[in-house]
Parts: C-alpha cells; structure tokens; sequence
C-alpha cells in the first residue's frame, strides 16, 4: 500500500543556514519523489539540516514507498486492538461517478480512486481519506464508548450521528416531500442531513432539520431489537495509562506465560443492559462462499447494524465475536455461508460452551444449503433486501436441532489398507454422514474446486459437475459392492444383511430432511415415520447408482431404519463425507452417538411451536467481604485481592439483576450472619471481571450494573473494619499496621455511598497549618464536621487511648482554646518518651511544636523509630502534621521513614493520608529515597501507592 504521506505531495528541502530553498516539482508517483529526494541527501554534506514540507507548507516525515508506520491503518472491518478509534471509517473501493468527495472542495485533492465507507456511506478520495482521519466533525458513526473504566456506564445513551448528503433518495422525515435535488448532478449543494444509525433524513433547511436536533438520542431505528448498542462495547485504556489504574500490571511471576499473553490481548469488553424486548444479533460472513456474495455483504450489515456485531469468518474465525459476546442475554447469531459455515459455528459455541447457547439462524450463501432449506431460509441468497432478512430473523421461530458425534478408530483386522485419512474431516453431524458413491462424487468436485476455483464461481456449474460426475458413476458402478465392504449395527442390531440384499451403492445417515441440495431421500410416504430433527433419532437410507440421479427429478432412497446410535466397520479404504466435507477413510470403526441439541433459528411458520429458549435462571453465587487494608495493599494485583477475601455466605440473584436490587439481598443476608461477619452500611461492590485489577463501583451507579458485569463466579464486596492499634514489629507487613487508621478514616467520610480509600482525604488537606495552629483534640472533636479533620477518627478510638495511655485508663485531655509549645516535646519525641509526650500533651502543649530546623516531633520520631510516637502522633496531632515539610531539606515524616528503611512507620504514614508525590529540596520522592536506600520492597509498596492515590 502506497504511503499517504508522500505520495503526489510538492516536496520542499529547506536547508537551515545557507538562505536559499531547493524545491522539488510536483511527482505523481511516489517511488521518483523518494528517489529524487535520497539522491539529494546522499550528495548534501549537512543531512541534519533537511527539512521536508509538503505543498501547504506544513511539515511531513519521509518514508519509504510502501512504508505506513505510524500513520492509522485505512480498513474495512472494525479494530479490535489498542489503536481502535471510535468514529473510524471503514473504506471499500466504489465506482460511483461525480464530485461527491466529502471532504469539501477547497481540501479536496482530486487525486486517486474513489473509496466508500460502509459504516455511513460517505465518499472520498483515497487520499483525501487522511484528511477526514485528522477531523473528529467528519468522524463515522461511534461504534464503541472510548472512555475510562470507572466511566463506562455514565453514558448509555446512543445520539443521532448526522451526515451531510449532496444526493439522496426517500422523502423528509418532517415534511414528507422528495429530498433529491432538481439538479443533483451538478450542484454541491447539501440536500439532505441523515442519521447513520436510524436512518433518518431531512431536507437541509431550518423549516425540516431543526439545529436542535444535534446531540437528541437516537431510536437506532427499525432494527433497534437487534442493535448493540455502542454503549455496551467498552474499550479498556491502554496498557500502561493509568487512566484506570486497571492495565498496568506490575511484573510477577504467573503460572503460564501463555495465558498472561491472553489477558494482556484483552483490549474490549461487553457490558450489556438486559432488556427483555432486545434480541441482539452477532453476523458472521464468509466472504467467500456463494460467488464471493459475502463481500457485499458484509458492507450491507455494516450499514444496517454496528460494525462490530459483524465479523469476518477470514479474519480469525467466530471465537472471538462469541466469547466476547457470551454474556450478551438474548443473543443470536446469523452464519452466512455454506453448511460448513454454520456447522463452524456451532462447533466454536460447544468449545467455549455459553450458557445459555445463542439461536443460530441461516443465511445460505453456499452451494448446498440443505440446512438453510430445512429451516425455511431458501436454497441460496440473490438479492433480497437485507433489511427484510433481518426483520425474519427478529420475528423468527426457534427449533431444536439434534447434533450427532461420529468416534473413528481404526479397524486393525483389516488387510485391504490403500491411501486414505484416518479421521472424517469432521466428528460432528449436523445435516448428513455417508459413505459410497455420493462421497465419491463430494471428494472429486472438492479436488477440481481446488486445482480450478475459477471455475467454480456460480451455483448453476456447481450442479452441472454434480450432474457429470454422477453420469460416470452411473456406468463406472464404482461402489456396487459397497455392502461387501461394510457392517452396520443400529441400536445394537445387525442390518448388514439388508444392506447385502439391497445392493446399496451409498449410504445415508439423514439427520435432516434435506440433501444433497434440496433432495428429500426419505420416502414419507412409505408409510415410514415422519423425520423430526429433535427426536433424538436419525435416519438411515440406502442409496443405488441409479436412485442417486432420481433424486434431483424428486425421487427417493431405500429407507433402512430410524436409529439412536449406529456402528459402522469398514474393511477398505472408502470415501466418506460429513456435512458436504468429503475425504478417503482407512478401514475403521465409526461410532455415532447423540451429542446435544442446538437452538435454531427457523423462518417464521404458522402453527409451528416454538422452542422455550434457555434463559439466565437466578442462580446462587457467593459474597466474599475484602477489607480495605486488603484492598489498599493488593488492589493492582487482581489474584492476590480475591485470596484476601473473607466468605460471607451465599444468595440466590438472577444474573441480569442491577445491583440495587442485590445490594437489597445483600444486606438482608448480612443482618443473619454473626457479629464479626456483618456488613457496615458503608459496603460497596468490586468490579472484579471487568478488567486487569480491580475497582470499586460507584453507588450512584449501581442501578446501571448488573451482576454479569461486575462478577463471574463470586461477588466482592469493599467493607471498612475496626480494630485497633497493634505492636507490630519492624518486617510486618503493610496490612496489619494499617488497619487502626483504615479503621478511623472509614467512619469518618463517603462519597456518594463509596467508601474513601485510605489516606484519600488526607491526600489533598492543606498543608498552611502551622505550629501555632489552635484546638486541642477535644475542640477539633467538635468542630470535625466543618474542618473535615480527623475528630471521628479520634472518637472511635477510644479503646485503643487505653492501651496508648498505659495502666488501662483513658487518658483526660485538657479542652483549652490554644495550645502552647515547647521544646519538650521535641526531646520526648526523639528520646521516644512516650509517657512524657502524653504528659505534655495533657497540660496543652501543642504536637506541632518545632525546632529551628523546622523538624516536628513525627519527622523525630520517623527518623529513629519509635513507632509507638508515631501512633500517638497520628492519632491524636492536628492533620497537617502528616505533611509539613522540614526547612532543612524540604522533606516530610515519610521522606525520613523511606530514607532510613523504616518500613512499619512508612506504613503508618502512608495509610495516614501521607503525600506521596511531595518532592524535597532536591526532587526526591519517598519512593526514590527508598530505591536509594536499597529497600526495593518498600519501593514497590511506596509505587503501588503513588498508582492507588492517582486513581482515587
């Protein structure tokens, strides 16, 4: 592919320093300007003072013909990796004619073919294409939300996408008069404006298209029962942005590195709003079946539906459509293309194994199509209108459809062994297996379709070969001798001998009514029973060289019997097929057996009884409780966070249902379970499948989520604990010394039901208090509602003042207006006189007593390690303490407990609300004073850290 960026641009090579300019003339083909341009840098000694510019002035990079690196890729199938972006075009090649470029004339470059976008039919040329990518007004239609994870369900609404049109046809949605222009052909005058979703149009004249229109929600139109909306595809950010603090993973070990690979791939999810009238439809092409009718195809749907409920089967197959999609309720899938295609299909569903399995309906664009037939969707698609498609598959009827498994192994008492497979090209039966003459026939036309797929390109000569190669049979009688060659049990009895005494030439194992492209084999009128395709039974019928032609002219086979199970042995190597797929099979042992039932979906028919599809039947599913400690200490680590987590019991919850009417069974359950298992009223839900780490979820939201998207096997629930302080020692880790601070921040403060995360608001607290600061504990206590302090904190604690204060009584704090300061306090901190300390406390000197240097008794304290100062001087000195900075180094309590290794007090502090960011007087964070001191383990908590504030 051509470079956009070079090709049919004036080149200009400005030269820096030497005053003059070398310009290079207009070059329509890429590769002589490349050339022209490298032929100068190679004779030009100042390479570094080249310039490129293009005709406008503006500035290009060189490349390479050919080379499209970091330039977005023109496509015409949706991205699904990291460089998706929402509103891309997606580009096929169009012969319409006239001056339809939407770009605009005065951009326009007039230059290259004209390509069109299937997405919203707008027209460009190819490399005008560039031009409209740097544009967000000419955008394309939105077909995923691009926003944070924390953000994905604020907008669930889908806007009318309006397009300028210069011709278009139908009538005024407002007026109802024709909206193509008198002289379309020449004027390039905007006619109509029309949506790209529901297709609605209006002239271009404030009497029809209100301005206010812009921005008004979108009904999706009249496929909206099958739409997916854009609002339910999230895109997760990029690995490394920390926009979510839910990709960027720190490195550890794992089990497989395969498996972190996948995770790593996993750029989109699905967040479905259950909604009982929405039965939305996955379409899968194969572009090349029918003629390559699928290519079109695939361009009508794109239009008619979001382009990404639409897949390419060349471009990866259906598995990643349908796991992607699989928790999608009501969900259906359309397979376009032969049986093969469909049969692909269903393979891939009983693979992944959805519950409960989608209805897969048929648009035939193969050769045979039996199964297309049976189920009323016709025996090839021509040209009928797609929208009419899709409105039958909304409206259409489900049919279960018995699936068969074929075991092969091979048959070792045979001596006849010739070249041949040792497996079927397929194990599973969805329309018919045989083996004879028929099979033959199958595996000659495979063979020439391979060697000459040119001449293979239309339905008509499909037939005339069929027709040819069973007129050889008819004299060649390949396969008279087939029941020589082959014994056959059904349901445990011998039919071998009527095989023998029939003289069959084929024989079918018909598990639809249809084969062989339209031919009815079983003979109903035999007085046989009637075939069903969900009763468990398939049929058998023999076929002769003879019958086999008749079969076209409405003629049928021998039936042979109805069966459960089958056994085959054969002693030859003799062709066999399976749904159309043919191939030479060794001498084996070929067992059939009922493997399920698929959903169906049948043209709509009169009378006919419709199959009650599964549905998400309420199930039961575990709550687990994660402490906020816990959470603070393992939130970027997804495994470790879920085996912190404590069982709290189970409920039973259908799995569409949003999460306040769980939140509901939640609490009902809770206030059965024993005190130390009982939820705070403060809980809230994790988000624990929607990304790489976890995130908690706003109660404002919780009626926009449902259970499915927060959770796959077990419910995790945030709740705040309280405990006290412990004497813990230097190596302990962070959750235990966290947990009496957690503890008095949790009670204190939540946004909008959410809890806040530890050290949150002490995160942003100002830092212009100072030594002279007034209140006591007692008046901060008072006044903890307007200042935002910590005086709740303080007043939960009051168990924990006994073992602070020593012989089990609670310490009696003086209430005065102003506290006094002394240098005492700063000796008692450094000393780590706890007794002291409390003592002056007691008679009003203040705890943000400083020395000269500006250091206050928690920066002493921190730095020789006296923990037990540290807890006394969190739990009960003015906020700012955590903060102030010395005037020595610029260094807060944080940066002395970092730069010393004193990992417990680093601990405390953090869970505090210490700033993490604060940067000394020479640009050192705590972080780096901690890779500095060599304690790489502090390091990392410290980062993890600096990661959950950015977040929060």
């Amino acid at each position: 592919m051509k470079s956009s960026k070079t090709k049919g641009k004036l080149a200009k090579l400005i030269i820096v320093g030497f005053g003059f300019k070398t310009c290079f003339k207009y070059y329509p083909n890429e590769n002589d300007l490349y050339n022209k341009i490298k032929c100068y840098e190679k004779n030009h000694r100042r390479k570094k003072a080249i310039r490129y510019r293009n005709r406008n002035g503006l500035p290009f990079k060189l490349r390479k013909p050919g080379d499209n690196s970091g330039t977005r890729q023109i496509r015409n199938t949706p991205d699904w990796t990291e460089n998706a972006v929402s509103g891309d075009h997606l580009w096929v090649p169009t012969s319409v004619s006239g001056d339809c470029c939407y770009i605009g004339d005065n951009d326009c470059t007039k230059h290259g073919p004209r390509m069109k976008c299937s997405a919203c039919k707008i027209i460009a040329h190819a490399s005008c294409i560039s031009i409209l990518m740097d544009r967000s007004q000419l955008a394309c239609k939105p077909t995923f939300r691009d926003v944070g994870v924390r953000q994905y369900r604020e907008q669930t609404r889908t806007h009318h996408h309006w397009i300028h049109r210069r011709t278009e046809k139908g009538k005024c949605r407002q007026c109802g008069k024709s909206l193509q222009a008198k002289l379309s052909f020449s004027s390039k005058e905007i006619v109509a404006l029309s949506c790209a979703w529901c297709k609605s149009s209006y002239h271009n004249k404030e009497a029809c298209f209100n301005p206010q229109r812009i921005g008004e929600e979108c009904s999706l139109g009249t496929h909206s029962r099958i739409i997916v909306p854009p609002s339910w595809i999230v895109k997760l950010p990029k690995r490394g942005s920390f926009k979510s603090s839910l990709r960027k993973t720190p490195k550890k070990k794992t089990a497989g590195k395969k498996k972190s690979k996948e995770k790593e791939l996993r750029t989109f999810v699905i967040k479905p709003i259950p909604t009982p009238n929405l039965t939305p439809v996955l379409v899968f092409i194969n572009p090349k079946s029918g003629g390559n009718q699928g290519a079109k195809l695939l361009q009508k749907f794109q239009w008619l539906l979001n382009p990404r409920q639409v897949f390419d089967l060349t471009q990866g197959g259906p598995k990643m459509g349908l796991e992607l999609f699989r928790k999608v309720p009501n969900l259906r899938v359309l397979a376009c293309g032969g049986d093969g295609t469909v049969g692909w299909v269903l393979s891939v569903l009983d693979q992944i194994n959805i519950t409960p399995p989608p209805a897969v309906g048929v648009l035939p664009l193969g050769t045979g199509n039996d199964l297309a037939r049976h189920l009323g969707w016709g025996g090839g698609y021509t040209d009928e209108p797609i929208g009419k498609i899709l409105s039958n598959i909304a409206n259409s009827d489900t049919v279960l459809l018995d699936r068969w498994n074929l075991k092969v192994t091979p048959n070792t008492n045979a001596t006849d062994v010739s070249d041949g497979k040792d497996t079927l090209p397929l194990s599973v039966v969805n329309n018919y297996f045989s083996l004879g003459v028929d099979a033959h026939i199958a595996l000659e036309f495979h063979e020439a379709r391979e060697a000459h797929p040119e001449k293979f390109n239309s339905r008509l000569r499909n037939k005339m070969f069929y027709g040819q190669a069973g007129g050889k049979d008819l004299l060649k009688r390949k396969w008279k001798n087939l029941a020589e060659l082959v014994t056959l049990e059904c349901d445990g009895k011998d039919i071998t001998p009527k095989l023998k005494e029939l003289r069959v030439h084929a024989i079918v194992f018909l598990n639809i009514a249809s084969y062989g492209g339209g031919t009815h084999p079983w003979n109903k009128s035999g007085g046989q029973f009637e075939p069903s395709t969900d009763d468990g039974l398939i049929e058998v019928v023999g076929l002769t060289t003879y019958q086999l032609p008749l079969l076209q002219a409405g003629g049928h086979g021998t039936c042979i019997i109805q069966c459960r199970s089958a056994k085959i042995v054969t002693s030859k190597t003799i062709p066999m097929q399976v749904d159309g797929e043919a191939c030479k099979v060794k001498p084996s042992i070929i067992e059939l057996s009922l493997l399920n039932k698929a959903v169906m979906l049948a043209k709509k028919k009169p009378g006919r009884m419709n199959v009650q599809q599964a549905t998400l039947e309420p199930t039961n599913i575990n709550i687990c409780r994660i402490k906020m400690s816990d959470y603070e200490q393992h939130h970027y680590d997804k495994d470790s966070l879920k085996q912190s987590a404590t069982l709290l019991g189970s409920i039973e919850v259908n799995p569409s249902s949003d999460l306040e009417a769980v939140r509901v069974i939640i609490n009902k359950m809770s206030e059965e379970c024993s005190d130390g298992l009982k939820l705070t009223p403060d809980w809230c839900f994790i988000d624990s499948c929607t990304a790489e780490r976890c995130f908690r979820v706003d109660r404002a939201q919780e009626n926009l989520h449902y259970v499915t998207d927060i959770a796959s096997d077990v419910i995790y629930v945030l709740d705040q604990e309280c405990s006290t302080l412990p004497q813990t020692p230097e190596n302990e880790s962070p959750a235990n010394l966290v947990n009496p601070i957690i503890s008095s921040m949790e009670s204190s403060e939540s946004h909008e039901g959410t809890p806040m995360t530890p050290g949150k608001k002490f995160f942003n607290r100002s830092l212009s208090s100072g030594p002279n600061s007034g209140g006591t504990s007692s008046s901060r206590k008072s006044s903890q509602g307007s200042q935002g302090s910590n005086g709740s904190a303080r007043s939960s604690l009051n168990a924990s003042k006994e073992d602070i204060a020593g012989n089990g009584e609670s310490a009696n704090y003086k209430a005065t207006l102003l506290e006094k300061t002394t240098d005492a306090v700063i000796k008692a901190a450094k000393n780590g006189d706890l007794t002291l300390l409390k003592e002056l406390h007691q008679q009003g000197y203040s705890l943000l007593s400083i020395d000269t240097m500006g250091h206050t008794a928690l920066h002493h304290a921190s730095r020789y390690g006296h923990k037990d100062i540290v807890r006394f001087l969190i739990a009960y000195a003015p906020d700012s303490i955590i903060n102030m900075i010395d005037n020595e180094k610029g260094q807060t309590a944080l940066h002395k407990a970092a730069a010393l290794k004193r990992r417990s007090i680093s601990y405390m502090l953090v869970a505090a609300g210490s700033n993490l960011l604060i940067q000394d007087n020479t640009g050192k964070t705590p972080k780096i004073l901690a890779l500095e001191a060599d304690d790489h383990e502090l390091a990392a908590y410290l980062e993890s850290q600096e990661q959950f504030h950015c977040a929060v």
